[in-house]
Parts: structure tokens; C-alpha cells; sequence
């Protein structure tokens, strides 16, 4: 297979706390790496305002003249309070984030090299993401089992031979400052992503950059936030990640304020889950 870059990003929070200097280093760093795909792993904004996503909608354009570029909601992105618990339906509570960024709020893109397919992990207050801590309500969210199914549908659609990644915003890995997971039954989750044959999962959420891999071997990325709101007031991150026949290396590039600029930081190479000829 041909090598596959993506650069993934998230967490961008338009509004109040983004950063608008690094928003423009995401756009140099993607002329820089030239992606196949780009992937944002929701948070685009901060209170779910049409300003706000006016003004994100301006920087996915941005990106989309340089790469494909993929897009899933976030827990900010959802104005959960416009029907807690779906009492009037799902409908409202995305209606602003369709307006700009249309219907499909799981989209899929198919590169040179991977498929990426994006499922739904952000649905405010609803049943599904509620834990006993109430902290965590409208912050948590849940990976149905439909979405999942969806995903491997998609996947077995396309070659075997494409990296398959899957797009979703909440952390699929316990942050390590945090120490929190991002999904309410997060071992059902774990389950059922390594059901669908996924090479690649790309997140956010935590904010705060890392990589790991689930049991199977599937690797899970996590990117950092474009805001002074990081973990431990850590430099903000993102990553690029590099899928090779038999690898996929995830490049931590890490913000630095003096210059204006994303560098290379770690790298941490895994084996591809699923082995190539």
C-alpha cells in the first residue's frame, strides 16, 4: 500500500478560549505535511453559537482547499439544552452544527490509501451517556451499538487493503492527567470498535495529546486542545499520523507560543493491526 498521512485535530472550541494563532498553524502545518485527509475530532466550538460555527466553518474550508477533510460534533457542538433527553427529539439539538456542516453528522471519506468513517459518540443529556457522577452530564457520551455496525458495514464496503479509520470525539482511552474515559460502558465500546476491523481510531475530548492501542492491537490517538485549556498547562498538541504497509506512527506536534509554530514531538510507532501483504 502507498503511505498515508493524516493530520488530526480537535478540540478547536471557537469562541471565547480558541487560540487564533494556532488555528492559523494548523492551517500552515497542513500546507506543510500535505495530507491525504484531514480529520477533526469535534469541539469546534464552545457554546454551540452560529457565530461560532460561522467562524469554524471558515477554517474547514480553509483546510479543505489544502486536503479532504473530515468533521464530527462534539459535546460542545450539541445544544443538548434545547431538548435534554430528547424529549422533543434528537433533531434540535443539532440543528445548528447541520446547518453549517450538513445533514451526515457521520460522515465517511474515502483517500488514497484509508477509508475514514466518522461515528456518533456526543448526544448531550440523554440515558445513554449518564453515570452516577453528575459531573459528568452533558461531558460524557456513549458509542451505540448501531454506530459501530454502521462503521464495519462501511469498511467491509471498501478494499480490505485501505487503513480503516474510524472518527469519533470523546477520549476512547483514559487520559492521563485526567484519568478519565470519555464513554459512559466504555469496555462495551472498546468491544464493539474492535469488532468493526478498525486499523485507526482518532479522537479528542480529553484535551490532552496520546496514543495507545486497544487489546486487539488497533491503535487509538487522541489530540489535544487549540485553546489555553489544556491539561496541566501542557502546550497544545495535535497530531500527524503516518500508516505504512506494516506500521502507523502517530506524531505528536506540539504548539510553541514563541515562534507561532506546531514542531515534532514524540512519535510512537505500532504495528498495524491488520497485517498487509
Amino acid at each position: 500500500m502507498s503511505r498515508v498521512t493524516i493530520l488530526h485535530c480537535s478540540d478547536l472550541h471557537f469562541g471565547q478560549d480558541v487560540d487564533l494563532e494556532q488555528i492559523a498553524g494548523l492551517e500552515r502545518l497542513a500546507e506543510q505535511v500535505a495530507p491525504n485527509a484531514v480529520a477533526i475530532a469535534g469541539d469546534i466550538t464552545q457554546r454551540a453559537r452560529h457565530g461560532e460555527f460561522q467562524r469554524a466553518l471558515i477554517f474547514v474550508q480553509a483546510l479543505r482547499r489544502i486536503a479532504p477533510t473530515l468533521i464530527v460534533p462534539g459535546n460542545h457542538d450539541v445544544q443538548w439544552w434545547a431538548t435534554p433527553f430528547d424529549v422533543i427529539g434528537a433533531g434540535p439539538k443539532y440543528q445548528k452544527y447541520r446547518r453549517y456542516f450538513g445533514d451526515d453528522l457521520t460522515p465517511a471519506l474515502v483517500v488514497d490509501g484509508a477509508i475514514l468513517c466518522g461515528v456518533l459518540t456526543s448526544y448531550g443529556v440523554v440515558a445513554g451517556s449518564m453515570t452516577p457522577n453528575l459531573n459528568d452530564m452533558a461531558v460524557k457520551g456513549h458509542l451505540p451499538g448501531r454506530e459501530t455496525e454502521r462503521a464495519a458495514i462501511r469498511f467491509n464496503e471498501e478494499s480490505p487493503e485501505l487503513l480503516r479509520i474510524m472518527v469519533m470525539h470523546q477520549n476512547l482511552l483514559r487520559g492521563r492527567i485526567s484519568e478519565r474515559m470519555g464513554l459512559a460502558r466504555w469496555r462495551e465500546a472498546w468491544r464493539n470498535v474492535m469488532d468493526t476491523g478498525v486499523d485507526l481510531v482518532l479522537c479528542g475530548h480529553d484535551h490532552e495529546e496520546r496514543a495507545g492501542a486497544l487489546p486487539n492491537g488497533a491503535v487509538v490517538a487522541t489530540s489535544g486542545t487549540h485553546t489555553s485549556r489544556t491539561r496541566g498547562k501542557r502546550p497544545s498538541a495535535c497530531n500527524v499520523v503516518v500508516a505504512a504497509a506494516q506500521s502507523i506512527a502517530i506524531h505528536h506536534y506540539i504548539w510553541d507560543a514563541s515562534d507561532r509554530a506546531f514542531h515534532p514531538g514524540p512519535e510512537i510507532i505500532f504495528p498495524r493491526p491488520r497485517k498487509q501483504p
